[in-house]
């Protein structure tokens, strides 16, 4: 966003009217939080009936005791159903516990320990580890790598995924092992993979043999209204390319049942799983299969998936409309803000003018509305630009929401004003 687009004589001419507006927002006491992309309780109630599952048979449909060890890529049918909602095959797909997050770290965890199944040497042998980072991007993606001393390397985000000429020109370097990808419903933009983009990312050449793009499926079915995307099946994209083992896919029933209480699964090539199976089954003996006997129960098919996902669009669809309304009518004529208008997913990606999203998050928290920090969605939560910020529309009511994002617009005009009569005195 640039200041010289701002309608500069109509935003001047709102400043008392704003400064008012800011008053008396502070003045109410208001302890609103828009940073994290949590299920209201609304949602979480979608699912109670779960938690009075698997009931007393405790045996699954292929005649396993889920209650005893063993099972270490989780029950058959659990891994049937998943496969059947994400169009893989069964054999490429692992239940696992909780969240996908735990099973993206340990990737990242054992590949810089023991190397991956494509190695020569582990990664932690490496003279330098770098990673490809499409931004705006996923704050915990980030502080995975972060945590292992990867220099992350930034690259664009367009309305098909991310700039592929700025990702082959990176992973040419050997030195580049890996990147984080949100392909559907993307964290916090919104945007969802073209099949050129997911081919070109199959397909291109890389300096690291080992190297690994984690396609993060997080929003696979989280759609906001009634109509589901094809989701395309990567592995057999993968296979087609000549790299079968490029792609780590992941995907979990954490925003869809109970957050931490939910299914992960990790899908991959032959040769991936058997290498990830080697070392999980040194680190246990075997997932919460009682879980997994539960969430088959309860979400019977992939259309069952598709039932509950119909319910959540009911809950969350309403929510991102008013918050784009608000946005439009309070911003709209002004060019101090631009944002996406996503189609799934949890986030609206929202860019300010350059300089000023820090501050919005300042006067926010100051008026008791909580936003994520500014450059959350940038590796080592540093925005270059400090204009990006993402709002997480879902945990409140739709009537905290509006009242929500009207400070918030309100914020956002407070800080243009401030940008604006400090760039007229700068000249």
């Amino acid at each position: 966003m640039n200041i010289d687009n701002v309608n500069t004589d109509l935003l001047l001419s709102m400043k008392e009217d704003v400064r008012q507006a800011y008053e008396e927002l502070h003045s109410k006491g208001l302890n609103l939080d828009l940073t994290r992309g949590k299920p209201s309780a609304e949602q979480l109630d979608f699912s109670v009936d779960l938690l009075s599952l698997p009931g007393e048979n405790f045996t699954s449909p292929s005649g396993l005791d889920v209650r005893n060890y063993g099972g270490g890529v989780g029950l058959t049918e659990i891994r049937q159903l998943w496969a059947d909602v994400l169009g893989l095959p069964v054999d490429n797909v692992i239940a696992g516990d909780a969240s996908s997050l735990n099973i993206m770290f340990d990737l990242i965890s054992w590949a810089y320990t023991f190397g991956t199944n494509d190695s020569e040497r582990p990664w932690s042998a490496e003279e330098k580890l770098k990673w490809i980072c499409p931004v705006p991007g996923y704050d915990r993606h980030h502080s995975i790598t972060e945590l292992f001393g990867f220099e992350m390397l930034t690259v664009d985000m367009t309305d098909e995924g991310p700039d592929m000429d700025q990702v082959r020109e990176l992973a040419k370097d050997p030195a580049v092992k890996g990147m984080w990808a949100v392909p559907m419903f993307a964290n916090p933009t919104g945007v969802t993979y073209s099949q050129q983009t997911a081919e070109a990312l199959a397909a291109m050449e890389t300096g690291a043999p080992d190297f690994r793009i984690v396609w993060d499926n997080a929003y696979a079915v989280h759609t906001l209204t009634d109509e589901f995307p094809e989701i395309i099946n990567i592995l057999d994209v993968a296979e087609k390319a000549g790299n079968p083992n490029r792609f780590w896919a992941m995907s979990s029933t954490s925003k869809i049942t109970f957050a931490g209480a939910g299914l992960a699964f990790f899908a991959s090539s032959t040769e991936n799983l058997e290498w990830y199976k080697k070392i999980a089954n040194v680190r246990g003996i075997g997932p919460n299969k009682v879980n997994q006997l539960a969430h088959l129960q309860y979400l019977k098919d992939a259309e069952g998936v598709r039932d509950l996902m119909r319910k959540h669009a009911g809950s969350l669809g309403p929510k991102f409309t008013r918050v784009v309304e608000i946005l439009q009518r309070r911003l709209g004529d002004l060019n101090v803000a631009e944002w996406t208008v996503p189609e799934g997913g949890y986030f609206i990606s929202v860019n300010l003018l350059d300089g000023t999203a820090g501050r919005v998050v300042e006067l926010a928290k100051k008026a008791g509305v909580a936003l994520t920090a500014a450059g959350s969605t940038y590796p080592l939560k540093q925005d270059p630009n400090d204009r990006n910020l993402r709002l997480a529309p879902s945990m409140p009511t739709i009537e905290q929401l509006e009242v929500a994002m009207e400070g918030f617009a309100t914020c956002v005009l407070y800080a243009a004003i401030e940008m604006v009569e400090h760039d007229a005195g700068q000249r």
